[in-house]
């Protein structure tokens, strides 16, 4: 699937601002390729992100969507009321915490009116009627998976392709279902391990995601069976990315771990720890989109603060030792790291 990438590294579609047309053009031109985020955009706006990206770019690339799950019935009233008095440190108001498909119908209707080389999904499995009109309209479909059974289920859904997140990863588990009883809403694996596991079980292209920043690490994942590296982390620092100011700082200074939390969006995701995620996490309830829009403006109040302990500070597990600059020389060190791992395997083995 990714045969004509020179460098087999693809941009993750880090939604709310940091993986941009620029960003996705950069690293194309580059010899990778990316994948634009649809979350959380109108579809019109994820159209005109598709005409950027294609000024700026003849490579192909792909489009993330968000696949709307079941409206949870959870009472949210005690979070609302915790909201209430985080958004006072901010002068804010708590946002409506409803429930919306991400405009989702229009979202799958463009991207195949668009002829998009590659479509990918997170939240669980597109239908099979939009795996068929997607598939109409030459696309190929990727779902992300976070367990072997879900893996299973991509195959049978009709998917051509499979990323597949370890629990490394920063930002949201692309869990198909997030268990309100399990901190990380559902089982969790290494991405090696998990590859592995996958690979065993079915036939279909890899793309490995988790915790790579590296060129060693892709090299290593190519070896473990992926067909291509999926980076986020590794990119957040990069000057084409719309990384907000205190989330640039807060990477940038290192020193913080990293937790699983729903506080900021009600489906567990990975962050730098944070006063917000160490007061609330305890208190967040399995509900996604409501919390996501719930917290959005308070989020929204401590960007413009400049405040990283009240924002959601996404990162992988090894964001401290990720690159910055061009994206175009983010990819040649990785390429550069990647081919001097291959020789030093290379040496080892005889």
């Amino acid at each position: 699937m990714f045969e004509e990438l020179r460098v087999p590294v693809l941009v993750a579609p880090m939604a709310g601002g940091p993986t941009t047309p620029e960003l996705v053009a950069a690293v194309a031109e580059a010899g990778g390729s990316g994948f634009l985020a649809a979350g959380y955009l109108s579809a019109e706006a994820l159209g005109e992100r598709i005409a950027k990206t294609r000024e700026l770019t003849s490579r192909p690339f792909g489009v993330n969507l968000f696949v709307p799950g079941r409206e949870s019935d959870v009472d949210l009233s005690p979070y609302v009321r915790r909201l209430e008095e985080e958004a006072r440190h901010y002068e804010a108001e708590p946002g409506d915490p409803r429930w919306e498909d991400d405009d989702y119908p229009a979202k799958v209707e463009l991207v195949a009116a668009q002829r998009i080389p590659f479509v990918s999904f997170t939240f669980g499995l597109p239908s099979t009627t939009d795996v068929a009109r997607l598939h109409e309209a030459g696309s190929q479909v990727i779902v992300t998976v976070t367990t072997p059974e879900e893996a299973v289920r991509a195959v049978e859904a009709g998917a051509d392709a499979l990323c597949v997140q370890g629990f490394e990863a920063g930002a949201h588990r692309g869990l198909f279902v997030d268990d309100p009883e399990h901190p990380a809403g559902g089982e969790v694996y290494g991405l090696l391990a998990l590859l592995r596991l996958i690979g065993s079980a079915v036939d279909l292209p890899l793309i490995a995601a988790g915790g790579i920043v590296h060129g060693a690490d892709v090299a290593a994942v190519l070896a473990a069976g992926a067909d291509a590296a999926q980076l986020g982390t590794a990119f957040l620092r990069a000057d084409e990315a719309g990384t907000q100011l205190a989330h640039r700082k807060a990477l940038a200074e290192g020193g913080r771990v990293t937790a699983i939390t729903r506080a900021f969006s009600g489906r567990p995701a990975r962050g730098l720890v944070n006063r917000f995620l160490t007061e609330h996490s305890p208190y967040a309830p399995s509900a996604y989109p409501q919390v996501h829009h719930l917290t959005k403006p308070v989020r929204a109040a401590a960007h413009a603060a400049g405040d990283p302990e009240g924002v959601n500070l996404w990162g992988g597990q090894t964001y401290s030792v990720a690159p910055e600059g061009p994206a175009v020389e983010i990819v040649a060190r990785l390429k550069a790291e990647a081919k001097a791992a291959q020789e030093r395997v290379t040496r080892r083995l005889g």
